[in-house]
């Protein structure tokens, strides 16, 4: 349904710490001008844990309209309530998202039965498409494949975003489930190894700031031409490491900010990157031919 580049949107703000809608549209704009295969609107990358409720579905809503069908819009949706993340589920499929992402509850460390019952709740109370999202190194929860297995069962769950870095969990994904929902990497150290064994795509926070790269390399990937996505890669490979040099989003939106393209506002208990990374994120943003 989805392949290829896609972006897990910073959401970028005011000194205020407000939502800047301005520079959002100046954000899908260079997307859709560099090549960007979709949008993940409020996702981890988009301070999905510090927007209000109200802030939350006003930025998904806002960026389905403003896209008006140019670029799909994929609203994160997730919430370690099964209630609330029902509920923004259903609100996305109101505002005519193309699909939802769902990370898998955190803190509250559910069983693997307890997941299966979770997304099968969430599938049942909206037909939208739903990808699932796995990324234990900041959920403290790890959505094992046999409970993948059983979750592709259903019909509106049409993908994976696996953020674990482990390709051998990756192949066991697409050998197991691969012929019913796609596999998309959520870590873009390893999305390149990710898509040669047969992922789909790189949910990527690097393409917040070399869209233009990342779409040509995912594409040259999936097309098999894996000297040529390999040097593409190669100009990026400093870039991904940099991205997190704090937590994200912290660098990212810094690393936007020097684009020229939002603010440097980001919300507590976040705070802007670190003086001493400055230079080692230009660096590798010069490296990636971006500045």
């Amino acid at each position: 349904m989805y392949q290829g580049s896609m972006v897990a949107l910073v959401t970028p703000m005011r000194d205020d710490e407000s939502v800047d809608f301005t520079a959002l549209e100046r954000l899908i704009d260079f997307h859709i001008e560099n090549g960007t295969q979709a949008i993940i609107s409020v996702g981890t990358t988009g301070e999905s844990a510090t927007l209000e409720f109200s802030e939350h579905t006003q930025v998904v809503e806002h960026t389905v309209k403003y896209a008006n069908g140019r670029i799909p819009v994929i609203a994160g949706t997730g919430a370690n309530s099964t209630k609330e993340a029902i509920e923004l589920t259903k609100r996305a499929e109101e505002m005519k998202a193309d699909a939802c992402l769902l990370v898998t509850p955190y803190y509250n460390k559910p069983t693997q039965e307890g997941l299966y019952l979770h997304f099968k709740a969430i599938a049942e109370a909206s037909p939208i498409p739903q990808i699932l999202y796995n990324v234990p190194g900041r959920t403290a929860c790890d959505m094992l494949t046999e409970t993948v297995r059983r979750l592709a069962d259903i019909e509106n769950i049409v993908g994976i975003k696996d953020a674990t870095g482990d390709i051998g969990r990756a192949r066991e994904l697409v050998e197991t489930c691969g012929d019913r929902i796609a596999i998309y990497s959520g870590d873009d150290g390893t999305a390149l190894e990710h898509m040669l064994v047969g992922g789909k795509g790189d949910i990527s926070v690097t393409a917040n700031v070399a869209p233009a790269v990342m779409s040509k390399m995912c594409n040259a990937a999936l097309a098999g031409d894996e000297p040529k996505a390999r040097a593409l890669n190669d100009r990026l490979e400093k870039l991904h490491k940099a991205l997190f040099l704090e937590s994200n989003p912290i660098p990212v939106k810094w690393a936007v900010h020097t684009l020229g393209l939002i603010g440097t506002a980001i919300r507590l208990p976040l705070t802007p990157l670190s003086k001493q990374h400055h230079d080692t994120v230009h660096a590798a943003m010069r490296e990636a031919g971006i500045i």
